[in-house]
C-alpha cells in the first residue's frame, strides 16, 4: 500500500511541477535554477526547444548519476526524469499567452508556491527530482563539500549565466521564486504534524506544576537535572510540548500556581507521537 501512495505522490508531484514550470517558469523567463533555467538560456542564446532541452539534460543527468551515484539515487530518480519532462511536453501546448500572462512579481511568487507544493509531494513519497541536483550530489560525494553547499553553488553558476542575458531584473525574480519554493516545500514536508510549543519551566512549585501538566491536560514530562551558575543550587527543569491552541491556557494555569515561575518557549513545527499524531492512552487525541 504505501508503494502505490507513493507512487501517486511521485505522479501528482512532478505533475503540479510541470504546471508551475509550463504556465510560469518558462513563460516569464524565471531562473529558478535546475535544467529549466539552462532550457530559458540556451533556447534565448541558440534557440533550441526548451522541452527538447529539458528531456535531454534529464536523461543525461539520469545516466551520469546512476554511474556516480549508484543504484539506489537511480531508483529514487528514475520516475521523476521520465514524468517531468514527459508532463511538461504534454502541458505546454495549453499555454494561452492572452489569458495565462500575469505580472512577473505574481508570476515568480505563484511558481514558488506551485514547485514547492510538487516538490515536497515528491520527496515525501521518498523520490529525488534528479536534474541539476545530480552534479550537486556528485560534488558532495567526491569533493567532500556540505551538500548544502553544493546545491547553492550549481544554483548560482546556473543564474549568473542568466544573469549576463536577461539582467539584474530577471535575477531578482528568480531569487523570489527560490525562496518561495524552499518555504512552500518545508511546509509540504512538516504537513499532517501538529503545531505545538515546547516549553521549559523552572519553578520552586514545580511538583505542582507537573502534577497539573501530566492529569489536567495528559501532556507528558520531561524532568531535566539543572544547576543556577550564579547559586549553584540543583533543581529540576520540567520540559513539555503543548498544541499552540493550548497554549494560551497552559500559561495561566501556570501563572496560577507560580507568578515567579521561569517559562522558556520555543515553536516546534511538527509533533508526532503519543497525543499528537493518535490518540494517548484515556482515548483522548489532542
Amino acid at each position: 500500500m504505501s508503494k502505490v501512495k507513493n507512487l501517486l505522490l511521485l505522479l501528482l508531484g512532478n505533475f503540479i511541477l510541470a504546471v508551475g514550470t509550463s504556465f510560469f517558469i518558462l513563460p516569464n523567463n524565471i531562473l529558478s535554477g535546475g535544467v529549466t533555467a539552462i532550457s530559458i538560456i540556451l533556447d534565448t542564446l541558440m534557440g533550441i526547444n526548451r522541452v527538447f532541452t529539458i528531456y535531454a539534460l534529464n536523461i543525461v543527468l539520469f545516466v551520469i548519476g546512476a554511474i556516480f551515484l549508484g543504484k539506489a539515487f537511480a531508483a529514487k530518480a528514475l520516475l521523476s526524469t521520465i514524468l517531468y519532462p514527459t508532463f511538461i511536453a504534454i502541458l505546454s501546448p495549453f499555454y494561452d499567452p492572452e489569458f495565462c500572462t500575469v505580472n512577473p512579481i505574481l508570476a515568480a511568487i505563484f511558481a514558488g508556491v506551485i514547485m514547492g507544493t510538487g516538490l515536497g509531494l515528491v520527496f515525501r513519497a521518498n523520490g529525488s527530482s534528479g536534474g541539476m541536483d545530480i552534479p550537486a550530489l556528485i560534488m558532495h560525494k567526491y569533493l567532500h563539500i556540505p551538500q548544502g553547499n553544493c546545491v547553492f553553488i550549481i544554483d548560482v553558476l546556473t543564474v549568473s549565466a542568466g544573469l549576463m542575458i536577461f539582467g539584474l531584473n530577471a535575477l531578482l525574480t528568480s531569487i523570489l521564486t527560490i525562496f518561495t519554493t524552499s518555504n512552500v516545500i518545508n511546509t509540504v514536508l512538516t504537513f499532517g504534524g501538529e503545531s505545538a510549543q515546547n516549553v521549559m519551566i523552572i519553578s520552586d512549585k514545580w511538583e505542582t506544576i507537573r502534577d497539573y501538566l501530566l492529569k489536567d491536560i495528559s501532556r507528558g514530562v520531561t524532568i531535566l537535572e539543572g544547576t543556577g551558575a550564579y547559586s549553584n543550587e540543583r533543581r529540576p527543569v520540567l520540559m513539555c510540548v503543548v498544541n499552540t491552541r493550548e497554549y494560551a491556557r497552559f500559561q495561566r494555569e501556570i501563572g496560577s500556581i507560580d507568578p515567579s515561575a521561569f517559562i522558556i518557549v520555543n515553536s516546534v513545527h511538527e509533533v508526532r507521537g503519543m497525543g499528537f499524531s493518535y490518540a494517548n492512552p484515556n482515548g483522548e487525541s489532542k
